[in-house]
C-alpha cells in the first residue's frame, strides 16, 4: 500500500516493545517500528527524511515497519514470508546482519552464523536458509543480464547468482545492469556473489 513516506522526522521512542520513529507527512504523524540499527542512524529530529515502509495487517491490529534503506525493506518482506519468522524476528536479523551479509549466509547455507542473532536457534536458522534460499535463488529470469565493464576474471555463476537475488528483491533489469556495471571497479577478481551484491546494493540505495 505504501512504498515510502517522505516528511519530517519528529520523534524517536525506545521501549521494551521496540524502537519506533514518528515521521510527519501531509499533517499526519506516522508511527513506524524500525530496527535498532536504523534507530541509531537517525541522529537528529525535525529534519526531512525518507523511510521505506511495510504495512502489516493482523487480525487484531495494523502497524507500519520502516526502513532507511530499500534493500532492508525488501529483505524484510522476504523474511516474514518464512514460516516462523515474524516482524520482530526479521528486524532482529536485520540488526545483526547487513542485508548483503544475510543474503551471503543464506547462499552459503551457513546456518550456524545465523544463530548469533537473538532468538534464532539451529532449527529456525536451517528453516530460514531452506525457505529463503529457495525464494532468492529460484526466481525465474528470462536470461542472464549481460553487464558491460565486468572483468572476464569475474566468476560468471557469482554474477548470475547476484542478479537473481536482486531480481527477487524487485529491482528492474536495467537497474541491476547499471548497478553491477558501476560496482565493477570496486570488485576484486573472482568476487563472490555476496561481494557483488554488497557493492550493487550500495549503488541501488543511493
Amino acid at each position: 500500500m505504501f512504498d515510502y513516506i517522505k516528511g519530517i522526522i519528529t520523534g524517536k521512542t525506545n521501549s521494551s516493545k521496540g524502537t519506533y520513529v514518528t515521521i510527519e507527512a501531509g499533517g499526519i504523524g506516522y508511527l513506524l517500528e524500525v530496527s535498532a540499527r536504523d534507530y541509531s542512524e537517525i541522529k537528529e529530529l525535525e529534519v526531512e527524511g525518507k523511510i521505506y515502509t511495510v504495512l502489516l495487517h493482523r487480525e487484531d491490529k495494523m502497524s507500519l515497519c520502516g526502513f532507511l534503506h530499500r534493500e532492508d525493506r525488501d529483505i524484510f518482506n522476504i523474511l516474514i514470508s518464512v514460516s516462523g519468522v515474524g516482524s520482530k524476528m526479521a528486524l532482529t536479523l536485520l540488526d545483526e546482519f547487513q542485508s548483503s551479509e544475510l543474503i551471503g549466509l543464506v547462499i552459503e547455507e551457513n546456518y550456524k552464523a545465523l544463530t548469533s542473532a537473538k532468538g534464532v536457534g539451529p532449527k529456525l536458522a536451517q528453516k530460514i536458509i531452506l525457505e529463503l534460499k529457495d525464494k532468492l535463488m529460484n526466481y525465474q529470469t528470462n536470461e542472464p543480464i549481460k553487464v558491460a565493464g565486468l572483468s572476464a576474471k569475474q566468476d560468471s555463476q557469482a554474477v548470475e547468482d547476484a542478479q537473481m537475488v536482486l531480481t527477487s528483491l524487485g529491482y528492474e533489469r536495467e537497474e541491476i545492469k547499471n548497478a553491477i556495471a558501476k560496482s565493477a571497479s570496486s570488485l576484486k577478481e573472482n568476487a563472490t556473489a555476496e561481494e557483488i551484491l554488497k557493492e550493487a546494493l550500495k549503488i541501488l540505495s543511493m
